[in-house]
């Protein structure tokens, strides 16, 4: 099976498709997870194979590029998302409705959490439960990911655990380094995207009943290109680790 990517430029999300392009499968994923887990830097580690170790606070981006997935041509559509926290100390989640239109607008599912951060852990859980309750019939594709594989110095939460999480969401478990890892993440992401793709197809055109549902909004693309610029140039510096 393959995955490979027509250019490594991110491309903005027309509101409508060009009448004369050609119809493309398109999947729509979304990431999820706490604060500071490297959620960004994971995506754009996926879809430009750079890494940029210091990020402002998401608001929420839409990425679209073009794949080839087992000899089909699909448009991958990815949602980046702000943090997911709980309330109180408790088990219960607190995220924005921005959120919650994502998750029903996707057709699978990664779940980040930070190995440095046990309180990026135990997010997951509620988060999965949440998810599940907003589509409690779906067989969702999922992904569980553990980042910042690279400060082992630092970790909280142990592979062990990373595993037991993954059999209780019933979900493939991989750890990464957004920073030091480029093929990790890109194998990660191109598995989940061949389920996808292959779920997409035997479901027929079939279209989900629901609520109309708010177009997610596209990145700043010339805010991108800067960071990425930003990154090329302090090579070699330190950077704030993700």
């Amino acid at each position: 099976m393959s995955l490979s990517a027509a250019s490594f430029l991110l491309v903005p999300i027309p509101e409508a498709p060009p009448a004369d392009s050609a119809p493309h499968k398109v999947i729509k994923l979304v990431v999820l997870g706490g604060s500071a887990v490297g959620k960004s830097a994971l995506i754009v580690r996926f879809l430009t194979k750079r890494f940029i170790g210091d990020y402002e606070a998401n608001t929420g981006a839409l990425y679209s590029r073009k794949f080839t997935v087992d000899g089909e041509q699909i448009s991958l559509q990815v949602q980046d998302t702000p943090f997911v926290s709980l309330e109180d100390e408790g088990d219960t989640i607190c995220c924005q409705e921005q959120i919650n239109r994502s998750i029903y607008w996707a057709d699978g599912f990664i779940f980040v959490y930070s190995i440095t951060d046990y309180n990026s852990y135990r997010v997951i859980r509620p988060l999965h439960q949440h998810v599940r309750r907003i589509h409690p019939n779906a067989n969702i594709p999922l992904l569980l990911v553990a980042n910042k594989g690279d400060l082992l110095r630092a970790r909280q939460v142990s592979t062990k655990e990373g595993h037991q999480l993954a059999n209780e969401l019933g979900s493939p478990y991989t750890e990464v380094s957004a920073r030091e890892n480029c093929e990790g993440v890109h194998e990660a992401f191109q598995r989940l995207c061949q389920e996808m793709s292959r779920m997409i197809g035997n479901c027929n055109g079939e279209k989900r009943r629901g609520l109309h549902l708010v177009r997610p909004k596209s990145p700043n693309m010339q805010d991108l290109k800067r960071r990425l610029k930003q990154a090329l140039s302090s090579k070699g510096k330190s950077t704030t680790t993700l």
